[in-house]
């Protein structure tokens, strides 16, 4: 990118997974809506991810974009899919020099250390006719890292929320149980209690940035309510499970169950509970000015009846 001679620069795979002839449609969305960066979407309407290679590859894929919209949800409120390799940006508004990617993921690292105008177009991710993914077991190390290394704020503090909430919780349960309360009723108790306790926090000191982005806070308290109480239901069966089949003391069992749900509770609380709206225009102008979806669909039909001897 320093190096480029022109404003406007593209990142695409040369794997023909993303077709070359979206290149012109991204530069003129840029240039026509006054656009940061332009962002290649398989994850909108008209976008698909089929050409991934299998299965797991989709919920890795899935799995890695709901954490880092989870964790960057004012950043990438704009932008469906962070982990996307294909997309436009205006050398003009990126301070390259502040750039520290790990892998390959550089569009979530210019987007997270810089709040950017994104505007995204839809495209059909192709079939792989030759080569190897570099989605390798290292690759998605180097990304956790780097992720952590971006982020290590609203999550750590929603990390230190739940543990302040765990002890809470079996703190409550030792007690109920110590005065003969059964276990299954005392884990219950707990839940109520810290499930109401956790929100508070949540609104004073995770999501205090967000809470007037979105929704208002009768239905912030009503998803998050009914979110920890469908997981704490869904997690006493597991409890009963380790103490009466497997034998695993109660409360450490209760441990165990509340360290696994973490991360299910801090995405569905970063993409539902408090989501920012999105900022994309949506002026007639802005409308009329993005290419009609017939001619994406065209695009992208014919980027994927390239042949297979063609190099780019």
């Amino acid at each position: 990118m320093s190096a480029a001679a022109h404003r406007w620069c593209v990142v695409m795979d040369g794997d023909l997974q993303h077709p070359p002839e979206m290149v012109g449609v991204l530069l003129e969305t840029g240039r026509t809506l006054g656009a940061d960066v332009v962002v290649a979407s398989r994850r909108i309407a008209g976008g698909s991810s089929d050409g991934l290679a299998d299965a797991r590859r989709r919920i890795v894929s899935s799995g890695a974009i709901a954490l880092t919209r989870a964790i960057f949800p004012r950043r990438l409120r704009d932008c469906t899919d962070p982990m996307t390799g294909f997309f436009a940006l205006d050398r003009e508004a990126i301070d390259v020099d502040a750039l520290r990617p790990e892998g390959f993921k550089i569009l979530l690292e210019m987007l997270a250390r810089q709040d950017l105008a994104v505007v995204e177009e839809p495209f059909v991710f192709g079939e792989r006719l030759a080569g190897e993914s570099k989605a390798t077991l290292d690759q998605g190390v180097r990304f956790l890292r780097h992720v952590a290394r971006l982020r290590f704020g609203r999550m750590s503090r929603f990390a230190l929320i739940g543990a302040a909430g765990t002890v809470v919780n079996l703190a409550i349960m030792a007690l109920l149980i110590a005065v003969g309360v059964p276990y299954l009723v005392g884990a219950v108790v707990a839940a109520l209690v810290t499930i109401v306790g956790n929100f508070v926090a949540q609104e004073l000191l995770v999501f205090r940035d967000l809470r007037d982005e979105g929704r208002p806070l009768r239905r912030r308290f009503a998803a998050s309510f009914l979110f920890n109480a469908a997981e704490a239901a869904l997690r006493l069966p597991v409890l009963w499970a380790l103490v009466d089949v497997a034998g695993v003391a109660s409360v450490p069992a209760q441990a165990v169950t509340l360290a696994v749900a973490f991360v299910a509770r801090f995405v569905f609380h970063a993409r539902v509970v408090y989501r920012p709206r999105r900022t994309r225009p949506s002026s007639p102008l802005v409308r009329a000015a993005v290419p009609p979806a017939a001619t994406r669909a065209a695009i992208n039909r014919r980027s994927r009846a390239v042949p297979r001897s063609r190099v780019l």
